[in-house]
């Protein structure tokens, strides 16, 4: 009996629609994903909008497993004297510098909510979108962290910030949204399939600076989201079930 690979694409985002990339970069991608649909057996989505993605322009069926992220237990304060912030009163954002993630839309939302607290931005600034938006928006209310190492001061910075923006628009389950419900943050983020399947109705979502800068200057009432977001780290998002469910997909299609 002849045997014979069996090829599996595991789909995270969708790449081509990535506004960084130029045109002709775009097209090759959006080329490339038509021939991982094509000669692929199996597919795996890590997000419900990845998997309607696929049924919808390939007819494709595919599995859904998500990403994973841990419980924070140990939140450290010390991290924030080094950037001169205080627990609660500043706002944040955890994102690449891109245009997608919808930065600038923040920042504007920020400023035009007029509120007291800091906006806190963490990513690398060595981007040209990075450096347009700290030269655009060099307010003295915006503090830019730049690039910031280690998952523990990061999820320090997320657990004892106000509001934790989420602004990422284009791909599938994002670890750092993932990271933020684990690290007990309130978040705010953008309406679009690939976050409301994940955060359900746990969260603020906003597609407009005026959405954020409303949302800000309302009074905020958490509903239990804190809680369970983190519930669903727990029982959806820990990476002992999401091992547990590669583990399943990997022996059915061996058997089968």
């Amino acid at each position: 009996m002849s045997k014979r690979s069996i090829l599996v694409t595991n789909m995270d985002g969708i790449e081509w629609k990535r506004s960084k990339f130029s045109n002709r970069v775009q097209k090759f991608l959006k080329y490339s994903e038509g021939l991982a649909v094509k000669y692929s057996d199996y597919f795996i989505a890590d997000s419900i909008g990845i998997q309607q993605f696929l049924k919808k322009d390939y007819q494709v069926e595919s599995t859904y497993i998500p990403y994973g992220a841990e419980i924070m237990k140990n939140p450290d304060s010390n991290i924030l004297r080094k950037y001169n912030l205080k627990e609660y009163n500043y706002d944040i954002v955890i994102a690449r510098m891109e245009p997608e993630n919808n930065i600038e839309m923040i920042i504007e939302g920020y400023l035009d909510s007029k509120k007291e607290r800091d906006l806190v931005i963490v990513g690398s600034l060595e981007t040209k979108f990075g450096k347009y938006i700290s030269e655009k928006y060099n307010d003295n209310s915006i503090k830019y962290l730049g690039f910031v190492s280690g998952i523990e001061n990061l999820n320090s910075l997320r657990n004892f910030s106000n509001l934790y923006f989420h602004g990422h628009s284009v791909g599938g389950t994002n670890p750092s949204l993932l990271e933020a419900m684990a690290s007990n943050s309130l978040i705010f983020a953008h309406d679009n399939i690939f976050n409301k399947s994940i955060l359900e109705g746990d969260a603020y979502y906003f597609t407009t600076s005026e959405q954020i800068s409303d949302l800000m200057n309302d009074k905020i009432k958490e509903n239990k989201f804190v809680i369970n977001n983190k519930d669903k780290i727990k029982n959806l998002y820990s990476w002992n079930k999401i091992t547990d469910d590669y583990n399943s997909f990997f022996h059915k299609i061996i058997n089968k």
